[in-house]
């Protein structure tokens, strides 16, 4: 059985990384080298550049994981997505070895991918989140805010559907590159605007329309510009959270899981509550951390 390993959720802008030691992480490593920010580097060399140092530890190998978009086309090996429905505990028959680390054993973990007439989406990175989660806190429903949030319909332990939505993108793209974030100066935290903008996008059903009032509303001084970013904020995950709720009609019955950081999972929350939908939440980093052990496990069985 696999004691010592390397965990890696290696994403688009940032790398994060665990060295275990059976269940426990003796050791954390995080870096804003993520694929999109190679600089015409090898993905090799990188990383020789981040890890040698724990390599250099264990002179007779250690196995490494790793996860997310590193297993996309932009990042080092391309690995086939498993299609939905995909059984969790199958994840791991599907992993990619990573040849050019041999001798020593590495692989990068698969995506998960629908296609479908009416619902194209792919995942990479947050699979290895839902093994962690549904072994600890299983679930019918979970939703993994971020910049893309997804959310996930379970059927036992088969991953059986799943949508993104656009919501943190679109907040970023709107207040650092669109006309909505012109001018509205430094900002700052508001619980009472978030609420606000929350109400209105969980009763909004045309969320196009209420993008530019965003703006039109500090303008003519009925908002404060201070708070737009935290107003926007509440626009958009509230209306998510209305139509997620007409996408799945028996979330209210059977709940969903939150698996994120504490601050994106007490935001949600509070427009969860607000559709009455029931929950429990989960920390991103402690599922995916559950995950990557889990699969390490199932590559000795």
């Amino acid at each position: 059985m696999i004691e010592q390993f390397i965990g890696v959720d290696w994403g688009s802008t940032n790398l994060r990384a665990w060295l275990f030691d059976g269940d426990l992480c003796v050791d954390t490593l995080r870096s804003e080298r993520g694929v999109t920010r190679f600089d015409g580097q090898l993905p090799e060399a990188i990383f020789h550049q981040l890890f040698d140092n724990w390599l250099a530890q264990y002179p007779d190998g250690i196995p490494v994981v790793m996860a997310g978009m590193i297993g996309s086309n932009a990042g080092w090996i391309p690995t086939p997505y498993q299609m939905c429905p995909a059984n969790l505990s199958q994840i791991s028959h599907h992993l990619m070895p990573v040849t050019q680390l041999a001798p020593m054993r590495a692989w990068i973990v698969p995506g998960l991918a629908i296609n479908q007439d009416g619902n194209c989406n792919v995942m990479r990175g947050e699979e290895t989140q839902l093994v962690g989660a549904h072994a600890q806190k299983p679930a019918a429903y979970y939703v993994m805010p971020g910049t893309h949030c997804k959310w996930v319909q379970m059927d036992g332990d088969t991953v059986a559907d799943f949508r993104t939505v656009m919501t943190g993108e679109l907040h970023h793209l709107l207040i650092n590159h669109s006309l909505v974030g012109a001018g509205i100066g430094v900002q700052r935290e508001s619980q009472q605007a978030f609420r606000q903008g929350m109400d209105v996008g969980f009763n909004e059903t045309h969320i196009i329309r209420r993008l530019f009032e965003t703006r039109a509303a500090h303008v003519l001084g009925q908002l404060d510009p201070s708070v737009v970013q935290e107003w926007l904020s509440g626009l958009l995950i509230g209306n998510e959270v209305a139509q997620m709720q007409q996408q799945y009609a028996d979330v209210n019955q059977r709940g969903v899981t939150i698996i994120g950081n504490q601050s994106l999972t007490s935001r949600y929350r509070e427009a969860l509550v607000l559709a009455g939908i029931p929950h429990q939440a989960i920390d991103g980093d402690d599922a995916f951390k559950s995950g990557i052990r889990s699969l390490v496990y199932e590559l000795e069985n």
